[in-house]
């Protein structure tokens, strides 16, 4: 089942590791980037690589590192190869060129996400989805926003949201990861946010917080009322297999068949 939930860890604090791998996320993403601060980014670097040598993490972990332009991208390069890291994050990712040099230091294994967070990403998304090997496409809404000058992270940025969504479709990628919602304490705006989210076509959430996790993941999951209405255009389906039908009135053709379909999977 397609990842639902990745949750940030910072790198410079190696004690939430371990609370991270039982939160319930689908993904773990230790930090090297934003969360740490340019002095703490070598002591960082040391204790992810000290705890993946050292367990076997219960959740794949992913590591974001610093973007090439940055004085810290070739050492972080380096976790790359640690048997337990299960793939990369690029932050700032503006080209394709970008992650086939990232891709070919990973093992076919390893998982390759592209984070867009600026206008000139998103200019080029079209060619970095297309990138061979790329895993999946994530949304950095605060630093977009940022970059575009654009005051708002909700409506503002529906028309960017659609285009990461188009693009994946477009390249035969999962639908994207959302970004993060900044509030803590506001369970309403995170349902609202995820439902916005699912809505616009993403299929999961980028979280900052364990408590954000179960929220998440069951914004994503289909509600019962989806679940009931796929079952039974699924058993109209079978018991009239030729010939047009209807359910409940309306007329059931094969995108609707194949919705039903996309939901009972995503049951699991």
């Amino acid at each position: 089942m397609t990842a639902r939930t990745y949750l940030f860890v910072p790198g410079d604090r190696p004690e939430r590791f371990a609370k991270a791998m039982t939160s319930g996320a689908d993904r773990v993403i230790i930090d090297l980037e934003d969360a740490v601060a340019p002095d703490a980014k070598a002591a960082a670097r040391d204790n992810i690589a000290q705890w993946l040598a050292a367990n076997q993490p219960a959740v794949p972990v992913i590591v974001r590192i610093n973007d090439h332009t940055t004085p810290w991208h070739e050492a972080d390069l380096e976790l790359l190869q640690i048997p337990n890291l299960a793939g990369v994050m690029l932050p700032k990712t503006e080209t394709s060129n970008a992650l086939v040099a990232l891709r070919q230091q990973l093992r076919p294994e390893q998982e390759l996400h592209a984070l867009v967070e600026t206008v000139t990403g998103l200019v080029h998304l079209r060619n970095i989805a297309a990138t061979e090997g790329l895993t999946r496409l994530a949304f950095g809404t605060v630093d977009f926003a940022h970059d575009a000058g654009i005051r708002g992270s909700d409506r503002e940025l529906d028309y960017v949201r659609s285009q990461l969504v188009i693009e994946s479709r477009y390249a035969g990628l999962p639908s994207p990861i959302d970004g993060v919602t900044m509030t803590l304490d506001d369970e309403s705006q995170l349902n609202d946010e995820v439902h916005r989210a699912k809505q616009f076509g993403f299929g999961a959430k980028l979280c900052i917080h364990p408590r954000q996790i179960p929220t998440v993941r069951r914004g994503f999951e289909p509600s019962a009322e989806e679940r009931e209405w796929a079952k039974r255009i699924l058993a109209t389906v079978a018991n009239s297999p030729h010939g047009a039908i209807t359910v409940e009135g309306k007329l059931v053709d094969q995108p609707v068949i194949d919705q039903a379909r996309l939901i009972i999977e995503a049951c699991g």
